[in-house]
């Protein structure tokens, strides 16, 4: 689901799988499709497609003991002839505890047109407790040679999400890179504000200031101005 490979994406953790009806009264399997577009889209605090728009969907199956299977593909630009878009497969288990929820992911990041490696595999692990979240995710390994996202980057964040009346909600999430091979001048802090509506039929719609603290001398997040993108997606 499109929630799911957000809150993947954000290293956030992910809401238990599909919200469509299962393929026949009684089985534990289901699918979901979705599709979104954004004004911006970016990643852990940073634009993938140049604070251009972009066009984004997936397909997801989950099982009822708490196993699921996604992919999720969305165009990018990094400024550069290629990649033009990003495929992303993941796959995890995820359950509840009373009030507690749990999830244990990981998640491949692959751009098929890039004419240099850039493909990167992640693990990570989240809880949850009624409206807060707070986990981490961990780059296994990358095909980059040397610099972020080659292996052994932490990624870690909280968030905070509140529903309001008139099916709006409210959320807030801090995050913190925390690469290996770049030393200072790669590690970065960002944060992001969001207010959504659910339109039922329509699909949801949100609102989203999002910034981070790099600049023009660091490596990842080279531009620290805020940004304001608008958000709109929605689930088969």
């Amino acid at each position: 689901m499109k929630l799911q490979k957000l809150l993947l994406a954000m290293g956030a953790a992910v809401a238990s799988a599909s919200s469509v009806p299962v393929l026949a009264e009684g089985s534990p399997h289901s699918f979901s499709a979705n599709i979104g577009a954004v004004s911006n889209y970016i990643w852990r605090g940073v634009t993938q497609t140049d604070d251009g728009a972009a066009i984004q969907g997936g397909v997801d199956y989950s099982h009822s003991s708490g196993f699921y299977l996604g992919t999720w593909v969305s165009n990018v630009d990094w400024g550069t002839s290629d990649p033009n878009y990003e495929l992303d497969l993941y796959g995890g288990y995820a359950g509840e505890v009373g009030d507690f929820g749990y999830d244990i992911n990981t998640i491949y990041y692959a751009y098929p047109d890039a004419s240099d490696d850039a493909n990167f595999w992640e693990l990570g692990a989240s809880g949850s407790w009624k409206m807060v979240v707070v986990g981490l995710q961990y780059t296994l390994d990358g095909e980059v040679d040397d610099g972020p996202f080659t292996g052994g980057d932490w990624y870690v964040y909280g968030s905070l999400n509140f529903d309001l009346p008139q099916e709006f909600a409210v959320g807030g999430t801090l995050g913190y890179y925390d690469f290996t091979d770049t030393g200072s001048e790669g590690d970065y802090t960002h944060w992001l504000v969001s207010l959504s509506k659910d339109a039922g039929d329509f699909g949801t719609f949100s609102l989203n200031y999002e910034q981070n603290d790099g600049g023009e001398d660091e490596i990842v997040a080279v531009d620290d101005d805020a940004k304001f993108w608008v958000g709109w997606s929605k689930e088969f």
